[in-house]
């Protein structure tokens, strides 16, 4: 069974890295679940957080590979280890009068915020993990969701307490 693997890539802030990792995985016919990339505290580095799926030896490949691209500063295979992940998505969700006070109930229990209100929508911000994302995005589909923006996992490495 593959397992999904989630990396945390120090590369050089550059123009063409991000196409060389994106090239690596493609050629070898690997799939990028989700990416994210920005700025770190160092404008000269950029944090890369990707998720892929594959067999234990076969992701050992992909980063031994990584690390051997130019620009690459330090590659973090996160899985295995203790670290906080979070996903953000924006929801456009259908708002007719008789769902409104349901929707925001259940903006109330997720936590999340109306960040824009249109005659016939609530746009609704949520974070948290892939679970919490999918669970308000399961409530919300009977209503009616018009429109989804998602960003994919950013992760960190837990510090140890």
């Amino acid at each position: 069974m593959e397992d999904k693997h989630v990396f945390s890539i120090l590369v050089d802030n550059e123009p063409g890295v991000l196409s060389r990792i994106a090239g690596l995985f493609s050629g070898r016919g690997f799939n990028i679940e989700s990416l994210c990339v920005a700025e770190t505290t160092d404008p000269l580095v950029s944090r890369i957080t990707l998720v892929t799926t594959g067999e234990p030896p076969i992701i050992e490949q992909v980063e031994k590979q990584l690390n051997k691209l130019i620009n690459v500063i330090k590659v973090h295979n996160l899985t295995g280890t203790e670290y906080v992940q979070r996903e953000m998505a924006l929801i456009k969700v259908v708002a007719k009068s008789k769902h409104r006070a349901e929707i925001l109930r259940t903006v109330d229990i997720f936590r999340c915020k109306v960040v824009d209100v249109g005659r016939d929508h609530y746009t609704l911000e949520v974070t948290g993990d892939e679970g919490k994302i999918n669970a308000i995005l399961s409530l919300l589909q009977p209503i009616g969701i018009k429109e989804i923006a998602r960003t994919g996992i950013i992760a960190l490495f837990r510090d140890p307490k």
